[in-house]
């Protein structure tokens, strides 16, 4: 039996459908609004493991170019491996949901949206997070939701609740905002220097509409709802409970703040260690062992919030609003076009920006069209930063962690026009203990200073946090990364001095109050005034030149009926300069030359001749010539590529000579000036030699 709801948004109708598509699925919902549409299904294992302390969440979100009508490009036509954007519209989706799930269900549960239909005007990632939400929501899985989400622009003034494409493109901020019906959980979004309270209120718009569409999925589980499954959780209990944990916990009380990472976590196992090797016998159980590893989480949990709310004071000694030692470097590399080393506490990037030119941009092939991105980010975590050994690859961690980076930094980045270069900027994680991608943006800001390219202003980022119980609560500035495991919310801010740029934020408790958020975003803005003063005593502004390893980028603005003369019969001429000086150059309809050079010698070379080819000979002006041919009467001299003048004889020096060659020879170079250009358009040259005025004759 089929099944629908809807919910009229502007001029169209939202609509979660069941009953019709994919019903072997634990559960399946289409949705659709306007042209875009996704059908999102979820399925769980069919084994339950007892006492699972995680939850095996798997989201899938995949994009088909039949949607919009297109054929995969390449020679494979066929969707391959996800793309960066499914990637992070699934980031998108797990992180609102994936604490709702139960652990003790026990069971894998993967999601799978997928956009069948896409109009290319509304933005199918909101309809994606719907769609999923409803289909676990009227499913028989366990889940404490249902989620919604919605984006939020901010366009001249006014907040506009899931903007299209085209008005995505002109917002002065863009976030997309995620919750349930007691509150927001999570946020993402860029923005071009908005203040703490045009985000504000953004999320108070959210809202409205989060709750609306959660009731809307309530109404859809009324009709069709199946009944859940039953949980799984462990039917026995620690033994000895209360004996390990007197024993454990004013010992870890002490070792929970000892300073340094490495010689906190092994203070901290020297206790486990103790206290296991005590109770070897119980613990050859594996599921006393388990039992056993969650106490002393939980024992941890407890002491470290409680003194941060009680006495205010974190794991490493620092007070809720301090922020870690910083320092900044930059030239650490000889070689790359710009460097910078970040290091915040034990947390370190290494920033690397790298200079192209438009060869070199990234190429996007994908449902919403094609096109091109001139600024790259890359973010790689490699597991020595952890102290660990692991596989280096680039996993969603780091792909999710680079667009938030990326985000922050790409509202400062000039424009082609202002600064034709394309840059790719990469983030190297040296060390890591607490927000990384604040890292990022920090090296990267450092890094492009120093390649020279010439940012709006410098950017920074932090990273705050929030511990709660009851009415007490704390903000906690650049957290670290105990905090963020055992905190409430972990949200991170980049931006200027004049506003936000990049914004994320996880909740993991409901209904956060715009107190603590208005208070959290002002803690925020202080953090990131005083990185940014530290930042700043390093380099603030561009370096006057770029890096002379990096290729030279020329431009040049020619009339447009000179294009003719530049390309030349069959583009005989551009390929000439080309080879010549081993340059590209790319002529425009509207008369704007671009020429990429290796280095700046081949590239001004190439734009000297150009204008050589374009100009009109200047009556008085000095031009360095080559004198092509000599005759009794004087030497012909090339003044510009393919114009030539005569220098008479009696222009050649202020005394009588007898021959030309006794002055000039062929191919020599030689100062000449302009003298006139006679009716028969005709140049007339003088010498200008060691003999001064003679020129002037």
């Amino acid at each position: 039996m089929v099944n629908r709801v809807t919910y009229k948004i502007g001029d169209d109708e939202l609509v979660l459908e069941t009953g019709r598509i994919a019903k072997q699925a634990n559960g399946s919902v289409y949705a659709q609004y306007a042209g875009t549409a996704v059908i999102a299904t979820v399925c769980a294992s069919g084994d339950s493991e007892e006492g699972l302390d995680y939850v095996p969440l798997t989201v899938d979100y995949n994009e088909k170019y039949y949607a919009a009508g297109k054929i995969p490009g390449g020679f494979i036509k066929r969707e391959s491996r996800p793309k960066d954007k499914e990637i992070l519209v699934s980031r998108l989706i797990d992180r609102p949901m994936r604490p709702l799930f139960e652990k003790s269900f026990g069971r894998d549960i993967q999601i799978v949206p997928t956009c069948v239909s896409s109009d290319m005007t509304n933005p199918p990632d909101i309809i994606a997070v719907i769609a999923s939400s409803a289909a676990v929501t009227i499913s028989d899985i366990p889940f404490h939701g249902p989620v919604a989400a919605c984006r939020v622009a901010y366009i001249d003034g006014q907040y506009v609740i899931n903007p299209t494409f085209a008005q995505i493109d002109s917002a002065d901020m863009e976030i997309v905002v995620a919750g349930t019906a007691e509150g927001i959980t999570m946020v993402e979004g860029g923005a071009h220097e908005v203040s703490e309270e045009v985000m504000l209120g953004a999320l108070e718009k959210a809202k409205e509409f989060i709750k609306v569409i959660c009731a809307l999925q309530e109404d859809l589980r009324a009709k069709c709802g199946k009944e859940k499954l039953p949980l799984n959780p462990l039917k026995v209990t620690l033994a000895n409970e209360e004996t390990i944990r007197a024993a454990a916990y004013p010992r870890l009380q002490e070792a929970l703040f000892v300073k340094g990472k490495f010689e906190r976590r092994d203070a901290c196992d020297a206790v486990r260690t103790d206290l296991a090797a005590k109770y070897a016998e119980q613990l050859g159980d594996e599921v006393q062992k388990k039992l056993f590893n969650a106490l002393f989480e939980d024992m941890e949990y407890h002491i470290l919030r409680g003194t941060i709310l009680e006495k205010g004071v974190r794991v490493d000694g620092r007070g809720t609003e301090d922020i870690r030692s910083i320092s900044c470097e930059i030239g650490v590399l000889p070689y790359p076009h710009g460097s910078a080393l970040f290091t915040r506490g034990e947390t370190q990037s290494l920033g690397v920006a790298t200079l192209g030119t438009v060869f070199d941009e990234q190429v996007f092939d994908d449902i919403e069209g094609d096109r091109r991105e001139h600024f790259i980010l890359h973010y790689n975590f490699p597991p020595y930063s952890v102290g660990e050994v692991g596989r280096i690859a680039t996993g969603r961690r780091e792909i999710g962690h680079g667009y938030l980076a990326r985000r922050s930094l790409e509202p400062m980045v000039p424009s082609r026009e202002a600064f034709p270069y394309t840059v790719r900027v990469v983030s190297e994680i040296m060390e890591s203990n607490g927000s990384s991608s604040m890292a990022s943006v920090c090296s990267g800001t450092l890094s492009m200073l120093h390649a020279g390219v010439p940012m709006k202003r410098p950017v920074a980022g932090i990273a705050m946090g929030l511990i709660t119980e009851g009415d007490k609560y704390a903000v906690l500035s650049d957290i670290l990364g105990e905090e963020d495991h055992l905190g409430d919310m972990d949200f991170k801010v980049a931006g200027t001095e004049e506003g936000i740029t990049g914004f994320q934020m996880d909740i993991k408790i409901a209904g956060v109050s715009t107190e603590i958020m208005s208070k959290a975003l002002a803690q925020a803005k202080r953090g990131r005034m005083h990185i940014l003063g530290i930042m700043n005593q390093t380099i603030s502004k561009p370096s006057a030149e770029i890096s002379k390893y990096a290729p030279r980028i020329e431009t040049i603005k020619i009339e447009t009926d000179k294009i003719g003369a530049l390309i030349g019969p069959g583009g005989k001429n551009v390929k000439a300069l080309s080879e010549k000086f081993s340059v590209t150059i790319n002529t425009e309809n509207d008369g704007t030359v671009t020429i990429y050079g290796k280095n700046a010698k081949s590239a001004l070379g190439a734009k000297d001749a150009i204008k050589g080819i374009v100009e009109d000979p200047e009556v008085g002006r000095i031009y360095d010539g080559v004198v092509k041919r000599i005759m009794d009467f004087g030497a012909f001299v090339e003044i510009l590529p393919g114009k030539e003048g005569l220098c008479h004889i009696s222009k050649l020096s202020r005394t009588r000579i007898a021959n030309v060659s006794d002055v000039v020879k062929e191919g020599q170079k030689i100062p000449v000036k302009l003298l006139e250009v006679d009716k028969m358009g005709r140049l007339n040259l003088s010498y200008v030699d060691a003999l001064g005025d003679n020129a002037d004759k």
